[in-house]
């Protein structure tokens, strides 16, 4: 049964997790030479819309499993 607290908790953790996604990959964006979005959208390179892509599967699977225990 779905209680307020549970469903606060998961509010929390949800945002928690985004939160999280986001400062780590602006992080990446920073630490890679030139600008990701720039790149993707307007040189249309694929190769780094790959490597963003990649980047944030990982870091999403990296935050699941702390988050999960």
């Amino acid at each position: 049964m779905l209680t307020t607290d549970i469903f606060l908790a998961t509010l929390i953790y949800a945002v928690m997790g985004i939160v999280i996604f986001i400062v780590s990959f602006v992080l990446v964006d920073l630490l890679t030479p030139g600008k990701l979005w720039a790149e993707i959208i307007e040189r249309k390179n694929m190769a780094v819309a790959l490597l963003a892509g990649s980047v944030a599967i990982g870091i999403s699977n990296i935050i699941a499993a702390v988050m999960h225990g």
